[in-house]
């Protein structure tokens, strides 16, 4: 006998599917030199910059690792290191417009898996999903 999957481990299911796909179709778009660690780690940069600790954080990596992964994006012309104007010490982390350019390939693919989402849940399951992973970012997503 198997026993039911906890919400959050059907969830995680979910969402790595998306994100395998997205990762893909961004691959398939010819931008190839992204590894999926480095992918994820972009997800974490806000559109004015963010820092490289705040990136280690979102990303649940040592900074370590996150500086290792910024440096082969910065190589390869996807991000680029500005200074921080509240605090000149500081670095921030900035999508380059080569990543940019693939935003509309991810969304795209966001597109259509939501499409398909809805397609299998129908519109009324599919808005009580989205409520209620709405309401649980309140208690589950930090950064908001």
């Amino acid at each position: 006998m198997s026993r039911e999957l906890p919400s959050s481990l059907l969830m995680f299911i979910a969402a790595r599917a998306a994100a395998d796909r997205i990762f893909r179709a961004v691959h398939d778009a010819g931008f190839d030199d992204v590894t999926i660690a480095q992918s994820r780690l972009m997800m974490g940069l806000d559109p004015e910059g963010t820092r490289l600790s705040v990136l280690a954080e979102r990303a649940q990596i040592a900074k370590q690792t996150a500086t290792a992964l910024v440096d082969k994006l910065e190589r390869a012309g996807y991000v680029r290191r500005v200074p921080d104007p509240s605090d000149g010490r500081a670095r921030l982390v900035r999508l380059t417009p080569r990543a940019e350019a693939v935003l509309p390939i991810a969304r795209a693919e966001e597109e259509r898996i939501e499409a398909e989402w809805h397609a299998q849940l129908g519109p009324e399951l599919m808005g009580q999903l989205r409520q209620a992973l709405t309401a649980l970012r309140d208690i589950t997503d930090p950064y908001q």
